[in-house]
């Protein structure tokens, strides 16, 4: 099963390199892994998406607490959150098939951000279900390359006021 974690940690070099390295030293794949900065310019916020089961999960918690730099770990319970990923799709488009390509992005609310003579590219921001999907839509024009981000992810409030 996947699972979303969000470690807010110090902002400092070498932090990335200190969580990542307590994955690796378990033999433990990260699937996705985001960071940025948060309100705090002092505090960034790793956003990690891991396969594993509850056990494993917890151990990492576990460990991740450990880390120095680490300030605060939560295994996001699904439902409970909100994620949404980022990706560039560039697709083949011959122009007897730019009508069909151009229906499919407004259908699955897909910005084109850049048209050639023989390719488009889509912008796309929602979950990694429909991204899955949109790629299986696209995939008979022939996708010729793609870019992604890695999942984002955040509490809803109905589960920040409950805490």
């Amino acid at each position: 099963m996947k699972y979303t974690l969000s470690v807010l940690v110090e902002n400092h070099p070498g932090v990335l390199s200190k969580v990542s390295g307590l994955f690796s030293r378990r033999a433990f794949n990260i699937d996705s892994l985001a960071v940025g900065i948060t309100e705090d310019p002092n505090i960034s916020r790793m956003t990690i998406v891991a396969d594993g089961d509850e056990y494993v999960i917890e151990q990492l918690e576990k460990q991740l607490n450990k880390v120095i730099p680490v300030i605060k770990v939560r295994t996001y319970t699904e439902g409970d959150y909100i994620s949404r990923e980022l990706s560039l799709i560039k697709v083949n488009s011959p122009t007897n098939k730019r009508l069909d390509i151009m229906k499919i992005a407004e259908l699955m609310e897909a910005r084109i951000v850049d048209v050639s003579v023989n390719t488009m590219t889509l912008q796309f921001a929602d979950t990694v279900e429909r991204f899955e999907t949109l790629c299986d839509l696209l995939r008979p024009y022939g996708i010729r390359e793609i870019v992604r981000t890695g999942t984002v992810a955040i509490e809803k409030d109905s589960v920040v006021s409950r805490k």
